[in-house]
C-alpha cells in the first residue's frame, strides 16, 4: 500500500507575542518582552507550508488554539463579562494573563504523538494529544488541540483518538518532539524511538532545567497505540544537554525513514543507544546513523542555530532535503557542517534555508512548527480536505491573516479587551474556512 508523510504545520495565532514563558528554552527567555509581529509570524509559517507543497511534499494545516483562554481565567477566579475578566487578570495576575494569551500551539510538534497504521496492532492511525503539563501556558492546550485533531482526522474507521495522559508530573508528555521512527519507508513497520528526559524510578535527571518528558508517559502512549514492544525503544536524553537548553529531543536529534541525525551528546549512555538502534532496526534499506561530533558543532551552536530542529523530508523523486532555519547560515561552523553533510555518503542531498525568525525568537524552528503524520492513500482521503494545503487555501489564509492580524504586539496590549475580540472574530472565520465546526469554547458561550 502506498504511504506518504504529511507535515501538518501549526497556523500561528493572532496573539503571537514574546512573553518569555518557557523556562529551559533559551530563545524564549532571551527574547522576552520584545515587540512581536503576529502578521509576519503567520505569513512566514504559511510561506514554509507553500514551499513544501510546491516541492511535492504533502502539507497540512492545523488551526491554532483560541486565545485568550477565558475558561482558564474564569477557573482562576476572574468573573463578569469577558472584558472584565481580561481587565481583572491584567491587574491582579499579569503572568496568568500572559499564559492564557500564549500562541504556543503554533508548535504542533508538541501537539500529539501519532503512530501510523503500519505500526499499530489494529491497523489504525492513533493520536494522543500531549498534556504538556510542565508549563501552564501549554498545559491548557490539550483539550482544544484534541478537538482540532478530531475535526481534522474525523473518520473513526481509520483514526483513533485517545485522551491526553493525566495531568500529573509522573506523566509529563510533550508529544512528537520527543518521538521519531526509523523505517524502510513510511508504509513499512518502523522502529519507534521514544526519548524521555526523566524516569521517575531513576536518579538520572537534569539539575538546572526540568525534564519535560517522562519514561512513564512514553510507555503509556506506546501501550495505548498498540505498538509492538519488540519494535519500541525508550531512550533517555542526556541530562547535561537539557541543562544547556535542549528542552526537547528535536533540538538535538532528527530522524526520517532510514536516516537518524544526532549530536554525540544527545543521549545518556549513547554508545549503548546506538547499539540498540542498530540491533532493533529491521529495514532492508541501509540505516544511516549520522553522529555530529563536538568538533563539528558544540551543543551551544546547535541550540543557537537550531540545526537539529530542521525538517528532514523525503523528496518525491528520491533523496532527502533538510529544511533549515536561516539562523544556520549565521554561524560559520553550522553552515560548513551542512555543506559537508550534503557531500557525504547519505540520502541528504539538499539543504533549503527558510526565514522563520518570528517563531525562532520564541524558541521554535521548522521542526517545531510541524506534526508529522504518515498516512496511506485511503487515510489521506479521509482527512478534512479543508486542512490540506493548496494554492487556493494558501491565498485564502494569506488574505485572512492580512485582514485580522496586527503587525505589532507588546505585553501591554494583552490588557486591551479589543485584542480578545479581534482574535475571536478571526478564529470564528477560520473555523468556516477550514470546516472545523465548534472547536473553540468561545463559540459555545
Amino acid at each position: 500500500m502506498n504511504y506518504t508523510e504529511v507535515n501538518f504545520d501549526g497556523l500561528v495565532g493572532p496573539t503571537h507575542n514574546y512573553a518569555g514563558l518557557s523556562y529551559g528554552n533559551v530563545a524564549s527567555k532571551t527574547n522576552a518582552n520584545k515587540v512581536a509581529n503576529p502578521k509576519k509570524a503567520a505569513l512566514q509559517g504559511l510561506e514554509k507550508m507553500l514551499t513544501l507543497s510546491h516541492m511535492g511534499i504533502h502539507q497540512g494545516v492545523l488551526a491554532p488554539n483560541a486565545r485568550p483562554d477565558l475558561t482558564t481565567l474564569r477557573a482562576l477566579g476572574f468573573s463578569g463579562s469577558d472584558s472584565n475578566v481580561i481587565s481583572q487578570a491584567a491587574k491582579a495576575a499579569p503572568q496568568f494573563l500572559k499564559a492564557c494569551y500564549s500562541a504556543s500551539s503554533m508548535w504542533t510538534a508538541n501537539a500529539a504523538t501519532i503512530s501510523p497504521s503500519s505500526d499499530t496492532g489494529d491497523g489504525k492511525v492513533h493520536f494522543t494529544p500531549a498534556n504538556l503539563n510542565n508549563k501552564i501556558h501549554r498545559a491548557i492546550e490539550a483539550k482544544t488541540t484534541g478537538n482540532i485533531l478530531k475535526a481534522t482526522f474525523a473518520d473513526e474507521s481509520v483514526f483513533t483518538h485517545h485522551a491526553p495522559l493525566p495531568q500529573h508530573t509522573l506523566f509529563g508528555d510533550e508529544g512528537a518532539a520527543n518521538y521519531t521512527r526509523l523505517a524502510d519507508s513510511y508504509g513499512h513497520s518502523g522502529l519507534a524511538l521514544f526519548v524521555y528526559g526523566e524516569d521517575m524510578n531513576s536518579k538520572v535527571k537534569p539539575q538546572v532545567f526540568p525534564a519535560r518528558q517522562t519514561r512513564q508517559a512514553s510507555e503509556a502512549i506506546a501501550r495505548s497505540h498498540l505498538l509492538d514492544p519488540a519494535q519500541t525503544l525508550y531512550i533517555q536524553q542526556n541530562p547535561n544537554v537539557i541543562d544547556q537548553g535542549v528542552f526537547h529531543n528535536d533540538v538535538i536529534a532528527i530522524g526520517n525513514e532510514n536516516v537518524f541525525l544526532f549530536h554525540e551528546q544527545a543521549f545518556y549512555q549513547q554508545k549503548k543507544v546506538i547499539a540498540q538502534i542498530r540491533q532493533n532496526y529491521t529495514g532492508t534499506r541501509p540505516l544511516h546513523l549520522i553522529e555530529v561530533t563536538d568538533a563539528d558543532l558544540s551543543v551551544d551552536e546547535a541550540v543557537k542555530s537550531y540545526i537539529f530542529n530542521s525538517q528532514l523530508v523525503s523528496l518525491p523523486n528520491g533523496g532527502m532535503a533538510l529544511i533549515a532555519p536561516s539562523e544556520c547560515q549565521a554561524i560559520d561552523s553550522v553552515e560548513r557542517y551542512l555543506a559537508s553533510l550534503r557531500q557525504a555518503s547519505n540520502p541528504i542531498d539538499e539543504v533549503i534555508y527558510m526565514d522563520l525568525k518570528q517563531s525562532m525568537q520564541n524558541g521554535g524552528g521548522p521542526a517545531c512548527l510541524r506534526l508529522r503524520v504518515a498516512l496511506s492513500q485511503n487515510e489521506l482521503n479521509a482527512v478534512n480536505p479543508n486542512c490540506l494545503m493548496t494554492d487556493k487555501l494558501y491565498n485564502t489564509l494569506n488574505t485572512w491573516v492580512n485582514k485580522h492580524y496586527r503587525d505589532r504586539l507588546v505585553e501591554a496590549d494583552l490588557a486591551d479587551p479589543s485584542l480578545m475580540l479581534e482574535s475571536q472574530q478571526a478564529l470564528d472565520e477560520l473555523t468556516q474556512i477550514m470546516n472545523l465546526g465548534s472547536v473553540y469554547d468561545f463559540q459555545k458561550s
